[in-house]
């Protein structure tokens, strides 16, 4: 079982690797710098934490530091696709809102809070778990009666099937 915590480091992790090129040698290295020199325990965790053109950086003191080259000061790059998923209360993530499919859209239809529904994924502003959209589906109930139980829209039980097709 992974904490919430680990869901939010894999899902930075994979943003590093797929969408910024990241390798994992280059994680490693920017994980161990980050411990060892700026004592930063999770990085995968920061909220400080950006990427661009292959390497890690860590803001400090308005400053980004390239953690691939050896504390370096580089350019300002963001992990703004994955980490504007992430809602952060002062210091920790508390709120994923996970892609639904392969596209990179600003839509934000399903939630995952450790403190709604056990943490279970749902649709936004509801505690409505999408796997028991799935499973009302799966089981042969239309899609305009599910919506109208749950008053919620026949888009939000498809993005929810959708979710839970591809998760």
């Amino acid at each position: 079982m992974l904490s919430f915590n680990n869901l939010i480091e894999a899902h930075v992790l994979n943003a590093l690797r797929v969408d910024h090129g990241v390798s994992a040698s280059a994680v490693r290295v920017a994980l161990r710098y980050a411990e060892e020199q700026l004592k930063v325990e999770r990085l995968l965790l920061s909220k400080e934490l950006h990427a661009g053109a292959g390497e890690l950086f860590l803001e400090r003191y308005g400053e980004l530091v390239n953690l691939t080259k050896s504390g370096q000061i580089a350019m300002r790059r963001l992990l703004e696709s994955y980490l504007s998923r992430i809602d952060w209360d002062d210091r920790l993530p508390i709120r994923l809102y996970p892609f639904v499919s392969g596209e990179r859209h600003n839509a934000r239809p399903i939630a995952i809070d450790p403190d709604v529904s056990f943490g279970r994924p749902v649709l936004v502003g509801t505690s409505v778990s999408t796997a028991v959209i799935r499973q009302r589906i799966d089981a042969g109930e239309p899609v305009p009666s599910i919506a109208a139980d749950y008053d919620i829209t026949v888009g939000e039980v498809e993005e929810a099937i959708v979710y839970e097709l591809a998760s």
